[in-house]
């Protein structure tokens, strides 16, 4: 099934974009809609699926992500090092996603149905004031905070829960044991939701279509180019960042990374890329007790495509229903995305967890996802890859940052020699 899943995407895309053509061209404009309506029970039943396991899949993700770097306190500085490179590394990805989305303007025009615009806009957004913001923040009840899914008050809560695991003597493996249990199951759950993907995005496409007509082709051509050339400006500060700390052996370290990135793109999955990238650093020369801790890591808190991914297609989703944020909103929702993003595991479309996690704090219609899901696809082949890029990266700079960036390994003989 995964060997031809992306030529079921495509097919999906092919076909939901002419059925959508024909019902737009054929049919009166009332019966169109009516189609469309018809057709989006198929994504109104897949939103309600991945919001089923938005609540569990935060908590779970985080907790045992918070318990594993307190267990790794006795890297001491590689932690510290690495943290800070990813939560510089995510903001910097969040801004570019920021701007470039609002440079490219790809959503303006769209004009999505007024009802449901108006009724988010209705909502007064002058009133995110920081007292509002630190007042949300904190859970009344994380029972109501989940049945809600109130995904900043279910990180707090997951921050005290996993920083208090860690404070106790026996770190409370049990319940360790149990959030990442639990955190497999969910991510589980999600690879099943995501079997769909490509019936929803032929009834995502075909609905669109038939309202909007044929011209919605080239806002997603917008959407699609804008957000390649963000990640094209991210991948040179990536690799600007490798030279710094490699110098002349930056082609060498494309060419470890090469064969893991293109993997993980035409999978759309970092994690199918993790093996060949853990053996491929160790081989570059960065010392296994680095890579081990760094790369696996990197793989919840740092993802890089899918950070700036967020802000993009969030923002999209904003200008498609004609809704403008003021910059204290974008500057606030750059900071839920830079909390409700980490923990989020390299599978394939967490990003829209994430994204639908957020857009209801700013009053976008949540069912505006199903405008990206069309071509969530095909950008998610880029953000997996550049998750690889940005892992790999991170790990060579904290490994250059303690100065234990060793030569080039050829064989397994060698690492294991090293390791020894």
């Amino acid at each position: 099934m995964k060997r031809y899943f992306a030529y079921l995407i495509l097919g999906a895309m092919a076909l939901g974009v002419i059925v959508g053509y024909l019902l737009n061209t054929t049919l009166t404009p009332a019966d169109a809609k009516a189609w469309a309506g018809n057709l989006s029970i198929i994504t109104d039943v897949f939103l309600r699926l991945i919001r089923m396991v938005i609540a569990p899949l935060v908590f779970s993700t985080l907790v045992a992500g918070i318990a594993h770097m307190e267990d790794s306190a006795a890297v001491g500085r590689v932690g510290v090092k690495a943290l800070v490179w990813f939560f510089g590394a995510a903001l910097i990805s969040l801004v570019i996603g920021m701007v470039m989305v609002q440079i490219v303007d790809p959503g303006v025009g769209v004009n999505l149905p007024r009802d449901i615009a108006a009724e988010a806009s209705s909502v007064s957004t002058a009133g995110f004031t920081l007292k509002e913001f630190i007042s949300h923040m904190v859970p009344s009840s994380i029972v109501d905070a989940m049945a809600k899914n109130e995904v900043l008050q279910i990180v707090v809560f997951s921050v005290f829960v996993g920083t208090a695991i860690s404070q106790l003597d026996d770190k409370a493996p049990a319940l360790i044991t149990a959030a990442e249990q639990l955190a497999q199951v969910m991510l589980k759950v999600t690879s099943y939701i995501m079997v769909l993907a490509p019936l929803v995005i032929f009834a995502a496409l075909a609905s669109t279509i038939a309202v909007q007509g044929i011209g919605i082709i080239v806002v997603y051509a917008k959407f699609v180019g804008g957000f390649y050339a963000a990640l094209a400006i991210l991948w040179a500060l990536l690799l600007a960042a490798s030279t710094i700390a490699v110098g002349k052996r930056l082609p060498e370290l494309i060419k470890v990374m090469r064969e893991p990135t293109l993997l993980a793109f035409s999978t759309a999955t970092s994690e199918a890329a993790y093996p060949g990238t853990l053996e491929g650093l160790q081989k570059f020369g960065a010392p296994r007790k680095i890579v081990s801790f760094v790369l696996p890591l990197g793989y919840s808190f740092n993802l890089d495509g899918s950070t700036m991914y967020t802000t993009f297609a969030a923002m999209f989703i904003a200008q498609a229903y004609g809704i403008d944020l003021t910059l204290g909103q974008e500057i606030l929702m750059m900071a839920m995305l830079m909390i409700t993003s980490k923990g989020i595991a390299g599978v394939p479309r967490a990003s829209l967890v994430v994204i639908m996690a957020v857009l209801p704090f700013f009053h976008i219609p949540v069912e505006g996802i199903a405008l990206v899901l069309g071509v969530d696809h095909i950008l998610d082949m880029g953000r997996s890859a550049t998750n690889v890029v940005g892992n790999s990266v991170a790990t060579v700079v904290v490994s250059a940052w303690e100065k234990q960036l060793g030569p080039a390994m050829i064989d397994e003989k060698s690492i294991e020699k090293a390791v020894a």
